[in-house]
């Protein structure tokens, strides 16, 4: 039975390290969107941070100047973003898309200079495990939530942060409010543009950190396209968590959960009824998006207000038009 535990306690520790990234996109998105704006550029944004945040590494050795770098290259595109979309009232759904690609091409130049190039042993010891004094022995959550680099700990700390400053907060009801109805928000004198670009660039702080996260911790190297589309999943995973931050946490490490069983049955053969059944990788990595489909199918179709995305979701705001 102990066996049984601490294998389960090591694959749910595995699946919230292949999970954290997704993470820290998804709590960006929720940030972006609750003030209206639809940004599809979070892969870009997070290209941006992996690059950004492994070329300070290697030049400073310092873990803090890295994660600032990596965060304030995801503000960057957001800055353009907002820019746009905020300030000229460009398309929403255009100019994420364009975030992306800009980003994807940045990260492909700077990762030239990067490839084959260790880390710093400083960088790596900073985001080594630790223990969280008295909470890393409980039954098996200890090990799986309280026994991992402080990367992680942090992602599930600002989530819960988050939902608080968005709960209880007049900062976090204000940009509920613009996201709901900005133009009820401006007469009840909310200054929206200031919201919005407040927001939508917190976001791509945070989306900046969900790739150093992977250049810097997970794997950690650079390669090209690192993020491997995790962006788009960020994407759906808002809408999964219905722009909840502690859903997000869930949406997040359910998806790291999926990936892990991927890796876990690769080129692996068990018996079925005295019959060999292999797991093709190709297939095994399908699940966790085809998951995320399902998903996606069964959140749209509920009807409840809570369900719902914010009213001005995706809509410019024209203060002329109010």
């Amino acid at each position: 039975m102990q066996a049984f535990v601490d294998g389960l306690a090591l694959f749910l520790q595995t699946a919230v390290q292949m999970g954290t990234h997704i993470l820290f996109a998804v709590l960006g998105g929720i940030v972006c969107e609750k003030v209206g704006n639809l940004n599809l550029g979070i892969e870009g944004m997070m290209l941006l941070g992996a690059s950004v945040g492994y070329s300070a590494a290697l030049g400073t050795g310092n873990p803090g100047a890295a994660i600032a770098a990596a965060g304030l290259a995801g503000a960057s595109g957001a800055c353009i973003y907002a820019l746009i979309t905020v300030t000229f009232r460009g398309n929403q759904v255009v100019t994420g898309l364009i975030l992306t690609i800009f980003g994807t091409g940045v990260s492909g130049f700077l990762g030239k200079s990067l490839s084959g190039k260790p880390l710093p042993e400083t960088i790596s010891q900073a985001f080594a495990p630790v223990s969280v004094p008295f909470l890393h022995r409980l039954p098996l959550i200890g090990k799986v939530f309280f026994e991992q680099s402080p990367y992680i700990l942090a992602g599930m700390v600002l989530a819960l942060l988050l939902y608080l400053y968005f709960q209880y907060t007049r900062l976090g009801l204000n940009a509920r409010a613009v996201g709901e109805n900005p133009g009820v928000a401006d007469a009840s004198g909310i200054p929206v543009s200031w919201y919005k670009y407040l927001h939508i660039v917190a976001g791509g702080f945070l989306c900046g950190l969900g790739g150093a996260y992977l250049s810097l911790v997970f794997v950690p190297r650079w390669q090209e396209n690192i993020t491997a589309g995790a962006g788009w999943i960020a994407v759906a995973l808002v809408i999964f968590s219905t722009w909840n931050p502690l859903k997000g946490i869930f949406a997040a490490y359910l998806f790291g959960a999926l990936k892990g069983v991927g890796f876990k049955f690769q080129n692996s053969n068990l018996l079925f009824f005295g019959k060999k059944l292999i797991f093709y990788p190709q297939l095994l990595d399908m699940v966790p998006y085809l998951a995320t489909i399902v998903m996606l199918l069964v959140i749209t179709r509920r009807k409840k207000k809570e369900y719902q995305s914010p009213a001005g979701l995706g809509q410019p705001y024209f203060r002329e038009e109010r």
